[in-house]
């Protein structure tokens, strides 16, 4: 192969290929090809198969779509599975020579397999090496839906990525690359109206008269330079024009309808022209107005509780606006932020004969591990009235349990569809990449039916609530570790993982792998090691610790220190958390996988123990993230030089300060079990073992501010109260006071006392020796409705004494799990869900939990090594 050759790329599509000739893969192979250009390949377009035959030895590839005749499956070496947007990359002949294939199940399966092609080439320093040794493979979807959710909160901070095409064009490149398929562009969601007085930066919550001038209406917004409302559209035009050229369905969140921030006299702007008389009518024309003027926006995600500024009830209201959507002329996709929705809000969604989407939130305001809570906190359930019935007579009363899960939504006959959406609460700033766990959301996005996860992404509600300053989100003091007005680019791994594994949950490593040998060269499989054990630590506290299920409230990545001692008072405003609001009193998210520390302490005095996962557990599974991300990282690090890459300066500093957080998190929940015990019991033993305890937190937390400091900004905003704003050096007084109030109660508790027997928790922080036995269970593939379901168990280490017993309720979050002990006959154990139990429109989850009559308790099937599965059975009903 001369030298021209080997810089030189043909490019064909049969002529008779419509798919192959779709606009969408115009697009595409013009990316490839100037990804091609820019490593110094030429790419020819050849006008028809029969070309190559003379046209020298160069590498070709030949792009093909479904049709038999000319499509994906002849003469290829893989077949491309038949779902929407599936791909496949192959090798056949044609015309004496090899060529590759790059096929898809339609257009977008095409686009993706083409710039699969184009990320091969960006990131090998052999392009053409790299895409002749592609072995042969297809993927398709696991779900229908992945999405980001970008978020316009502040007008100074948000305005320059608006405005700037150039990162559009950047950006949605990237998403479809990683096989994003929809991208919502969130309005009004920076503000929870009812609950924010004083609003400040309020451009966009009322979004209709920033975007047109609508004839028939005298509204405006006092204040809006002239001509902004038309750059505003313009711009709306552009972003949903280009995300629908790359196969990205355009979603447009309009989360806010209140017009009147009466009890805000600092805000931005007003809104003049709308009253309680034309609100409703204006709402439903402007809509309309708008999709039909942007006609590549393809979706509308409506936030219909009181938070979107609407009082409740409001059916009537939100009937009228939903019409507006009718306009359109196209079946323009209706989204529903799931807090507060009911059943007659459904129903006129329903009605509208548009396709409806329901989307709850899952993981409440945070993000944890990849299944979803298997039991919500008592605080989420029903109540029977609200201080405010004015406001939020349905959200907080008799559909309460709809702000934080799947709630009811989960029907099997139901005729809307579920999105799951992962808000941004648990990690805002520190970069996160584990490929096992964002595996595990793209396995279980689709629970109960799902049609997949929207994520918020990386720094959503930064410069929050009139926070923001000039200079875009941009997080670093150290200008050498800016992006230069770029910052999103900081989570290209993130965006790269999130996508290819929502896509595939089995996808081929060397999708994501690729990247780190471009920026890291040898080191890449210790710094992918480190940055994944790191990325489970928050997670994994969000799901076992709660302080808030408010991502207003409570940020785990840098947290506000909620006090042990309640002697140190109340410190810190997380309103969900019960009585007496101290560290030992907080709620795991998930109630029925983990033990809250005050109960965890009552059961362990008592000799009860359950087999949830204790404090303690979750401070030993966070102890060796934190350790093996420092082993990981030290060997990345004696393998590259940091000072010559600022990427890997940005991971290193990231990976030690989420290992400090482990450290910290894991030394405050023994040091909160050890001031439970005290605190039941006396010995002033334990008060000092818990003292020793936080002394290694609070250093573990000395660590985060030295990788952090002078590194980061010292104020660092998503929200104008102390607690969402600043640094992780502002954190260490609080940590400092709360200890120095235990401190003064060892010294008034005096000298300890000698037992005269060994008391129940002796030995309590010692690792148990006993290892969960093993369990085997075939579940059921389907039930069948009104049935009884016989389940089995085996446990061959299982003696006499040992009980067993099993757990189920519906998929209905607002429900309580039935218990039955399980009998055992011969080498199994039996228990049935019953028939009248099964007559449901749900599905039904369960699992077992182990005794064997020596303290040890188990939970079956729990959690693997990598917090990715899901700790349950999910059994579906028969179709």
């Amino acid at each position: 192969m001369d030298n021209h050759a080997e810089m030189t790329l043909s490019l064909v599509r049969h002529s008779a290929d419509s798919a192959a000739h779709d606009r969408s893969v115009d697009w595409a192979i013009g990316y490839l090809a100037e990804t091609c250009r820019q490593q110094g390949i030429t790419v020819t377009e050849m006008k028809g198969i029969d070309a190559l035959s003379g046209h020298g030895a160069g590498l070709c590839i030949l792009v093909s779509g479904p049709d038999p005749e000319h499509g994906a499956d002849k003469g290829s070496s893989v077949n491309v599975p038949q779902e929407a947007e599936s791909f496949g990359l192959s090798w056949q002949n044609a015309e004496g020579r090899p060529v590759l294939n790059a096929a898809g199940s339609d257009p977008q399966g095409i686009v993706y397999a083409i710039l699969e092609l184009a990320d091969i080439v960006k990131y090998s320093a052999d392009p053409l090496a790299g895409l002749s040794q592609i072995k042969p493979y297809a993927e398709k979807p696991a779900a229908p839906v992945r999405s980001i959710n970008r978020l316009f909160v502040s007008e100074v901070e948000d305005k320059p990525w608006f405005y700037d095409k150039a990162f559009w064009l950047e950006y949605l490149t990237e998403l479809a690359t990683h096989r994003f398929n929809r991208l919502h562009l969130a309005l009004g969601m920076g503000y929870d109206y009812g609950h924010d007085p004083g609003v400040k930066d309020n451009y966009f919550c009322f979004a209709y008269p920033y975007l047109l001038d609508l004839p028939g209406y005298d509204v405006k917004v006092k204040g809006l330079p002239q001509g902004e409302a038309e750059r505003n559209l313009d711009m709306l035009r552009f972003i949903s024009k280009e995300a629908r050229l790359r196969g990205v369905h355009f979603q447009l969140g309009i989360w806010t309808h209140a017009y009147d921030p009466s009890d805000s006299p600092d805000a931005n702007y007003l809104i003049e022209g709308v009253n309680p008389d034309n609100h409703a009518a204006y709402c439903r024309d402007a809509l309309g107005a708008l999709i039909q003027a942007c006609p590549d926006v393809e979706g509308i995600t409506i936030r219909t509780h009181y938070e979107g500024g609407i009082p409740e009830p409001a059916h009537e209201f939100w009937k009228i606006v939903f019409s507006g959507i009718l306009k359109a002329g196209r079946p323009v996709e209706l989204d529903l932020h799931a807090k507060g929705v009911d059943d007659q809000m459904l129903q006129v969604a329903i009605e509208t004969g548009l396709p409806v989407v329901v989307s709850p939130k899952y993981w409440a305001e945070h993000m944890g591990p990849p299944y979803h809570q298997a039991a919500i906190r008592q605080t989420e359930l029903p109540a029977e009235d609200t201080d405010r019935p004015d406001l939020m007579a349905i959200t907080a009363t008799y559909r309460k349990f709809t702000r934080y899960g799947y709630a009811d939504f989960l029907k099997e006959d139901r005729k809307y569809g579920v999105l799951y959406r992962i808000w941004p609460g648990t990690q805002r700033v520190l970069l996160w990449g584990d490929p096992a766990m964002a595996a595990g959301y793209g396995r279980l996005g689709s629970f109960g039916g799902g049609l997949g996860v929207e994520l918020c992404e990386p720094l959503a509600f930064k410069a929050r609530k009139g926070t923001g300053s000039p200079g875009g989100r941009e997080p670093y003091a150290d200008a050498s570790l800016g992006l230069a007005g770029a910052e999103w680019k900081k989570y290209l791994y993130t965006y790269r993982l999130w996508g290819r594994l929502l896509y595939n949950p089995d996808a081929r490593p060397d999708s994501w792998r690729r990247y780190l040998r471009f920026e890291f060269g040898e080191a890449a499989p210790a710094a992918e090691e480190a940055l994944a054990h790191a990325s489970r630590i928050l997670p994994l506290v969000t799901a076992a610790h709660l302080p808030s299920a408010a991502n207003n409230h409570y940020w785990p990545e840098m947290y506000a220190n909620m006090p042990i001692a309640r002697s140190a008072g109340k410190l810190v405003q997380y309103g969900d958390t019960p009585e007496p609001k101290t560290f030992g009193a907080v709620s795991p998210l998930d109630p029925a996988m983990f033990y809250r520390i005050d109960d965890f302490a009552d059961d362990l005095l008592q000799g009860n123990r359950s087999g949830k996962y204790s404090p303690l557990d979750v401070a030993a599974q966070l102890t060796g993230f934190a350790d093996r991300a420092m082993t990981e990282l030290a060997e990345a690090v004696s393998m590259i030089n940091e000072h010559e890459s600022h990427s890997f300066r940005r991971w290193k500093i990231d990976v030690s300060a989420q290992a400090g957080l482990g450290h910290f998190f894991a030394g405050k929940l023994r040091a909160g079990v050890a001031y439970a015990l005290f605190e039941r019991t006396g010995d002033p033993a334990q008060l000092r073992e818990a003292l020793q305890f936080y002394q290694s937190a609070k250093e573990a937390w000395v660590s985060v501010i030295e990788s952090t400091q002078g590194i980061y900004r010292e104020d660092i905003t998503f929200g104008y109260v102390p607690y969402m704003r600043g640094h992780w050096a502002d954190r260490l007084p609080l940590i400092e006071e709360d200890i120095a109030a235990l401190e003064q109660e060892l010294e008034d508790a005096g000298p300890a006392v000698p037992q005269e027997k060994e008391t129940a928790s002796a030995g309590v922080f010692t690792p148990s020796a006993a290892e969960k036995p093993a369990v085997e269970h075939t579940p059921p593939a389907v039930f069948r409705k009104g049935e009884a379901v016989k389940l089995f168990l085996s446990v061959p280490e299982a003696s006499a004494e040992w009980q067993i017993q099993l757990h189920y309720r519906h998929a209905n979050q607002v429900e309580s799990y039935q218990v039955t002990d399980m009998k055992r006959e011969g080498e199994q154990y039996v228990a049935s869900i019953p028939e009248g139990y099964t007559d449901t429109p749900y599905p039904i989850i369960y699992f077992f939990e182990l005794r064997d009559g020596s303290g040890h308790a188990w939970l079956s099937p729990g959690f693997n090594e990598t917090l990715s599965n899901q700790p349950y059975y999910l059994l579906r009903q028969e179709s």
